[in-house]
Protein backbone atom coordinates (compact mmCIF):
# COMPACT_ATOMS: atom_id res chain seq x y z
CA UNK A 1 0.00 0.00 0.00
CA UNK A 2 2.82 2.53 0.49
CA UNK A 3 3.48 2.54 -3.30
CA UNK A 4 0.06 4.22 -3.77
CA UNK A 5 0.98 7.22 -1.62
CA UNK A 6 2.60 9.30 -4.44
CA UNK A 7 -0.44 8.78 -6.67
CA UNK A 8 -2.85 9.74 -3.91
CA UNK A 9 -0.90 12.89 -3.08
CA UNK A 10 -0.71 13.88 -6.75
CA UNK A 11 -4.48 13.45 -7.18
CA UNK A 12 -5.26 15.41 -4.04
CA UNK A 13 -3.32 18.49 -5.13
CA UNK A 14 -3.95 18.55 -8.89
CA UNK A 15 -6.87 19.80 -10.96
CA UNK A 16 -9.56 17.34 -12.04
CA UNK A 17 -8.98 15.72 -15.41
CA UNK A 18 -12.59 16.00 -16.57
CA UNK A 19 -14.93 18.98 -16.98
CA UNK A 20 -17.43 19.70 -14.24
CA UNK A 21 -20.36 19.52 -16.68
CA UNK A 22 -23.25 21.46 -15.23
CA UNK A 23 -20.96 24.29 -14.23
CA UNK A 24 -18.45 24.24 -17.11
CA UNK A 25 -19.96 23.52 -20.53
CA UNK A 26 -17.93 22.71 -23.61
CA UNK A 27 -18.50 25.07 -26.54
CA UNK A 28 -20.03 23.26 -29.53
CA UNK A 29 -17.90 22.31 -32.51
CA UNK A 30 -18.12 24.68 -35.51
CA UNK A 31 -19.76 22.05 -37.75
CA UNK A 32 -22.16 20.73 -35.09
CA UNK A 33 -25.76 20.13 -36.12
CA UNK A 34 -28.51 21.55 -33.99
CA UNK A 35 -31.91 23.22 -34.07
CA UNK A 36 -33.51 24.01 -37.45
CA UNK A 37 -34.71 27.51 -38.29
CA UNK A 38 -37.13 28.26 -41.13
CA UNK A 39 -37.03 31.69 -42.82
CA UNK A 40 -40.56 32.59 -43.92
CA UNK A 41 -39.30 35.44 -46.11
CA UNK A 42 -37.18 33.20 -48.35
CA UNK A 43 -39.33 30.04 -48.42
CA UNK A 44 -41.71 29.54 -51.35
CA UNK A 45 -43.30 26.32 -49.95
CA UNK A 46 -41.87 24.15 -52.73
CA UNK A 47 -41.80 21.07 -50.49
CA UNK A 48 -38.24 20.00 -51.35
CA UNK A 49 -37.37 19.76 -47.65
CA UNK A 50 -40.25 17.39 -46.91
CA UNK A 51 -39.40 15.17 -49.88
CA UNK A 52 -35.72 14.90 -48.97
CA UNK A 53 -36.21 14.36 -45.19
CA UNK A 54 -35.47 10.68 -44.42
CA UNK A 55 -37.35 10.81 -41.10
CA UNK A 56 -40.46 12.59 -42.46
CA UNK A 57 -40.05 15.24 -39.76
CA UNK A 58 -41.12 18.09 -42.09
CA UNK A 59 -44.58 18.33 -43.66
CA UNK A 60 -45.32 21.20 -46.06
CA UNK A 61 -48.96 22.21 -46.56
CA UNK A 62 -49.14 24.52 -49.60
CA UNK A 63 -52.88 25.18 -49.34
CA UNK A 64 -52.78 26.01 -45.63
CA UNK A 65 -49.43 27.84 -46.06
CA UNK A 66 -47.85 26.06 -43.09
CA UNK A 67 -44.86 23.88 -42.34
CA UNK A 68 -45.13 21.29 -39.57
CA UNK A 69 -41.76 20.38 -38.10
CA UNK A 70 -41.41 17.56 -35.57
CA UNK A 71 -38.07 18.05 -33.76
CA UNK A 72 -38.45 14.74 -31.93
CA UNK A 73 -38.58 12.80 -35.21
CA UNK A 74 -35.73 14.79 -36.77
CA UNK A 75 -32.39 12.96 -36.95
CA UNK A 76 -30.47 16.22 -37.64
CA UNK A 77 -28.86 14.90 -40.81
CA UNK A 78 -28.86 18.29 -42.56
CA UNK A 79 -30.37 17.01 -45.82
CA UNK A 80 -33.15 19.60 -45.70
CA UNK A 81 -30.64 22.42 -45.27
CA UNK A 82 -28.58 21.24 -48.24
CA UNK A 83 -31.62 20.44 -50.40
CA UNK A 84 -33.49 23.72 -49.96
CA UNK A 85 -33.22 25.62 -53.27
CA UNK A 86 -33.91 29.02 -51.63
CA UNK A 87 -31.61 28.39 -48.61
CA UNK A 88 -34.56 29.16 -46.32
CA UNK A 89 -33.59 26.51 -43.76
CA UNK A 90 -30.59 27.00 -41.52
CA UNK A 91 -29.20 24.84 -38.76
CA UNK A 92 -27.98 26.34 -35.51
CA UNK A 93 -24.98 24.83 -33.72
CA UNK A 94 -26.87 24.70 -30.41
CA UNK A 95 -29.19 21.80 -29.67
CA UNK A 96 -32.89 22.13 -28.91
CA UNK A 97 -33.64 22.69 -25.24
CA UNK A 98 -35.22 19.81 -23.33
CA UNK A 99 -39.00 19.67 -23.47
CA UNK A 100 -41.63 18.17 -21.21
CA UNK A 101 -44.18 17.48 -23.97
CA UNK A 102 -43.57 16.33 -27.51
CA UNK A 103 -45.12 18.97 -29.73
CA UNK A 104 -44.73 19.80 -33.40
CA UNK A 105 -43.65 23.28 -34.39
CA UNK A 106 -46.08 24.89 -36.83
CA UNK A 107 -44.61 27.68 -38.96
CA UNK A 108 -47.37 29.79 -40.51
CA UNK A 109 -46.71 31.90 -43.57
CA UNK A 110 -48.44 35.19 -44.32
CA UNK A 111 -51.18 35.09 -46.99
CA UNK A 112 -50.03 35.29 -50.58
CA UNK A 113 -50.26 38.74 -52.22
CA UNK A 114 -50.44 37.36 -55.76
Amino acid sequence: MPWMLPTIMKNLFSRPVTRRYPYVKRPPFPEARGKLHFDTEKCNLCGACSRICPANAIIVDKEGRTIKYNPFACIYCGNCVEGCPKKAITMDILYSPPAIQKEEEVITFPPSTK
